[in-house]
């Protein structure tokens, strides 16, 4: 089973406490974008087989969004960061590269 730990009040909880809210880190676009941005938000997700950024609310506890970095093929949790933020916080990309070494953020924007 996969757990996470909320940044927010510190609970160690498993995905039965949490829901999950998709991919982290899309760019949204306002009322004026285009018929391809628009559709590029709705519809392309990436589905890495790897390292991937999820958000994910703590439904029976804080009830707050947050972000996870986690392995897709072996659930490991490299860790878990405020909703806020627009890239992974460098500690958790320094512990990514230490166990995954050649990986790198990509960039979103």
């Amino acid at each position: 089973m996969l757990t996470l730990k909320c940044p927010y009040c510190g609970v160690q909880a498993d995905e039965t406490e949490l829901h999950a809210g998709g991919e982290a880190h899309l760019k949204r676009f306002g009322p004026g974008a285009s018929d391809a941005e628009f559709e590029a938000y709705m519809f392309q997700r990436e589905n890495p087989k790897g390292v991937h950024f999820e958000r994910w609310r703590h439904v029976y506890g804080c009830g707050k969004w947050f972000h996870a970095a986690r392995c897709t093929m072996t659930l490991e949790v490299f860790g878990t960061y405020g909703a806020q933020v627009s890239e992974p916080p460098q500690d958790i990309k320094d512990a990514i590269t230490a166990k995954r070494p050649g990986w790198r953020w990509r960039d979103i924007a």
